[in-house]
């Protein structure tokens, strides 16, 4: 299954920087084999869309309008370079939490108001989040903002200039997190790990296919050993019946 990554940011008021910075910031995904989700709106998340589909990745878009017609003409947003268009029915606003809550890691670029709001959310429900400095707006002032908010929900925050060193950065956290979750130290188990870095992202998720796959072997083991003691209380209370008789 794959990583579903939400870029979340300006539809207006951007430079061509900005837009450039989305677009790699896209194509980065793509290449990491990770889905982008967007609120399937134009402006930077699609410059984001249009660099993931321009390398092949898989795109999604979480829609505020009831169906294709509201989307393209009530809100004038794009549909082409999307595999999946989300008909959430909630309005730009009330669309905004399915947006989030769909998303592994949600990333910030540029963003004014509404994307404000999507930050909150997901600062709020302990997301991974990467702010793509450079791209001006909410994106520029996260660690301000972090500041001010100073409340521990489990969010973590990364900030970067460079699109691939921001997703390197995120994906070493995510899978680290995963990790974790499952009683693993990410540097005992990883030889080209140290405290904070991972040499490769490749690496990393093979580590986890093999515990997973020495997960599912302890577990044969286990049901195999169930087996054979199952049969040997039968043949001992067996044995204790002929006995007593």
């Amino acid at each position: 299954m794959k990583i579903m990554i939400g870029v979340m940011g300006s539809v207006a008021g951007f430079d061509a920087n900005a837009a450039e910075l989305s677009y790699q910031l896209g194509r980065t995904i793509a290449e990491h084999d990770c889905a982008i989700v967007t609120g399937a709106c134009p402006g930077l998340p699609y410059d984001a869309v249009r660099g993931a589909k321009d390398f092949g990745g898989m795109t999604v878009g979480v829609s505020p309008g009831h169906n294709f017609a509201e989307h393209t003409i009530k809100y004038e947003s794009p549909w082409e370079g999307f595999d999946v268009i989300i008909y959430t029915g909630s309005g730009l606003m009330g669309r905004e939490i399915t947006g989030v809550r769909s998303c592994d890691i949600v990333i910030v670029v540029g963003g004014r108001s509404g994307t404000l709001g999507e930050f909150a959310i997901a600062y709020d429900e302990g997301k991974l989040i990467g702010a793509l400095r450079g791209t001006g707006g909410i994106a520029d002032h996260i660690s301000e903002l972090v500041g001010v908010i100073s409340k521990e929900t489990g969010a973590q925050v990364v900030e970067d200039g460079d699109p691939h060193r921001l997703i390197v950065r995120l994906m070493e956290l995510y899978i680290a997190r995963r990790l974790a979750a499952r009683g693993h130290d990410l540097p005992a188990v990883l030889p080209d790990c140290d405290e904070h870095v991972c040499r490769s992202v490749e690496s990393i998720e093979t580590a986890i296919s093999d515990m997973e796959a020495e997960i599912l072997r302890i577990q044969g083991i286990i049901a195999e050993q169930r087996k054979r003691l199952d049969a040997f209380r039968d043949v001992a209370m067996m044995g204790s019946g002929e006995a007593k008789g």
